[in-house]
Parts: C-alpha cells; sequence; structure tokens
C-alpha cells in the first residue's frame, strides 16, 4: 500500500475538516482485518484506569495509525513504521509490554475508535487542540511543528511568511483541507484565489512548472519532497501567526479519558528520553531536526 504524503497536524484553526481528518491513507478495512477487529477488553475506569496493568499481561498494545507519512503508517514491506510507531515501541518496551500492533483507521476516526475502545492508544502525530482535549487526554508533545514554503530556487519573490504572500500578490498553493488555508486568509489571502492541490508532491510540481510562485505545507514534509528537485527549494520554517500572535502546533500521543495512569506512565519515559536526547534520535530518520524537539506541554496547547 502507498500511504498519502500529507501532514495533517491539523488544523485547530480551520471551520471545516483539516487536512488530517480528510486522510484515508490506508485501506483501512483490509488492514483492520489483518490487525484484527475485536475491540480491546473493557477498562477499569477507576482510580486512573487498570489498561497499564492489562496491556502488561498481554504483552501487546494497539496503536491507532492513519497510514500518514512520516507519522504512521505501513510501509512498502508491510511493516509498521514512522515517528510514532517508533517512538511507541522504545517507551513501552520500557514500560513492560514488548510488542505493538497496527490498527489502522482514517484520520477522523481515531478519536471515536480510541473512545469506542478498538485500539489502546492514538500513535499518529495527533496535534493537540482544545476541541480534541475534551474527548481525549494527550501526552505532552513529542514535537512540535512549524510551516514551511516551496519556492523557485534562489526564492525570487522572497517569500518567507504569509503576508509576503500577500504584499507580494504571489500566486499560493495549498492542500486539501491543510491548516494552511486559514494561515493564509488571516494574513489576507482571498481564499477564493487560492490552488487547493492533492499534496505536497502536486505542490511541488506546481511550483516547478509555473502554476503558482509557493506552496506551503508543514516543515517537515516539505523538507523532504524537494529533497531531488532541481528546480525548488524549502524557505526556513516560521510559526504562522493567529489572531496576530505566532503559533506552533504540537503532535502527541493520544489516551482515553479514564487512562490516566498509562498517560503518566506513558509521559514519565517520554520526558526521560526527551532529556537524554534519545527522542531526536528516534525521530530523526523520519525527517525531524532539532527545531521540531519541543518543550511544549498538553496543558498549554489544551488551553489550560
Amino acid at each position: 500500500m502507498a500511504p498519502p504524503h500529507g501532514h495533517a497536524r491539523h488544523g485547530a484553526h480551520t471551520t471545516g475538516p483539516t487536512r488530517r481528518s480528510l486522510l484515508a491513507g490506508v485501506a483501512a478495512v483490509g488492514a483492520l482485518g489483518a490487525a484484527g477487529c475485536s475491540r480491546v477488553a473493557t477498562a477499569s475506569t477507576e482510580n486512573g484506569g487498570d489498561l497499564l496493568d492489562r496491556l502488561r499481561a498481554q504483552g501487546v498494545v494497539r496503536l491507532g495509525i492513519a497510514g500518514e507519512i512520516p507519522f504512521g503508517y505501513i510501509d512498502k514491506n508491510g511493516e509498521l513504521t514512522g515517528e510514532a510507531p517508533e517512538l511507541a515501541r522504545v517507551i513501552f518496551k520500557r514500560l513492560g509490554v514488548d510488542k505493538v500492533q497496527p490498527v489502522p483507521t482514517e484520520f477522523g476516526s481515531l478519536i471515536p475508535g480510541l473512545n469506542s475502545q478498538q485500539f489502546d492508544v492514538v500513535a499518529a502525530g495527533m496535534y493537540v487542540n482544545p476541541e480534541r482535549c475534551a474527548q481525549v487526554i494527550f501526552a505532552d508533545p513529542d514535537y512540535q511543528m512549524l510551516d514551511s514554503f516551496i519556492v523557485r530556487k534562489g526564492n525570487p519573490k522572497g517569500l518567507h511568511t504569509y503576508r509576503d504572500i500577500v504584499a507580494k500578490k504571489a500566486k499560493f498553493a495549498t492542500g486539501t483541507g491543510y491548516a494552511e488555508i486559514q494561515y493564509a486568509v488571516e494574513a489576507g489571502y482571498e481564499e477564493s484565489d487560492i490552488l487547493i492541490v492533492p499534496d505536497q508532491v502536486a505542490g511541488l510540481n506546481a511550483v516547478e512548472t509555473g502554476r503558482v510562485d509557493v506552496f506551503a505545507g508543514t516543515a517537515v514534509t516539505v523538507r523532504d519532497v524537494v529533497k531531488k528537485s532541481s528546480k525548488a527549494e524549502a524557505t526556513k520554517p516560521f510559526a504562522p501567526l493567529v489572531k496576530g500572535k505566532p503559533h506552533v502546533d504540537g503532535g502527541a500521543f493520544a489516551f482515553r479519558r479514564t487512562e490516566t495512569t498509562l498517560r503518566d506512565a506513558f509521559n514519565a519515559e517520554l520526558h526521560k528520553l526527551k532529556k537524554s536526547g534519545e527522542l531526536l534520535r528516534i525521530l530523526r530518520p523520519f525527517g525531524f531536526t532539532r527545531a521540531e524537539m519541543t518543550d511544549l506541554t498538553a496543558k498549554e496547547l489544551c488551553g489550560g
């Protein structure tokens, strides 16, 4: 299977469904059959839940993924990989759970699937925002994400921010359902003038052929797609403005609201990895750099 190349992280600031909710990165029915369709056993909801104890007894944790490179996907060899699954392998092993098992689904089905106990944890690099915090609990972010542009080599129009795009009347493109749509509109770009393309590969093509001057996406995916281009380059990552203030998103693992014991144990191991520098080593193969490392907390991003 070939998961899509979009990066949803997830648009807390758009009014409709956003990039992640529109991605269906796997053949969900078939893959669910392979992973097992039965729901996990009902957990105790008292004293922070008993899911961690049950996972240790079972020796396996089910991960909800959305088939999105580089966050969580099945590779060409049929193996589970991505920044979130690889991080899950390390942390859950430290917690006494040796195996991880993928349960692929559409991004928009991750939170409903988690809360209906179809899997144990969401491992899809999901952006933390107040709307989601009302439905699930998050670990602290394992990465932060800025935006970046694909522009022609040398960046002839000098495009570094959404305001630059507006001021220089540049032809602008971004992906279907991307949060970048709203960032551009907030900067003053007419939404009806935005060229919407399927993903960053199509965005690169649009820039290379001169259909547009700039394509906006997340820094990690933009960096990846321009690697082999001789006609285009990525701009320096930057924080888009939301309500006039720089905004940085953070992606994290999600848990059912009753499972605070598991979330807290996961968080403790995550912070050890951050402190030691091992987190960057785990995420680096998927295109993450020091710029994506973060001390943001779930509490901050949940607005509390």
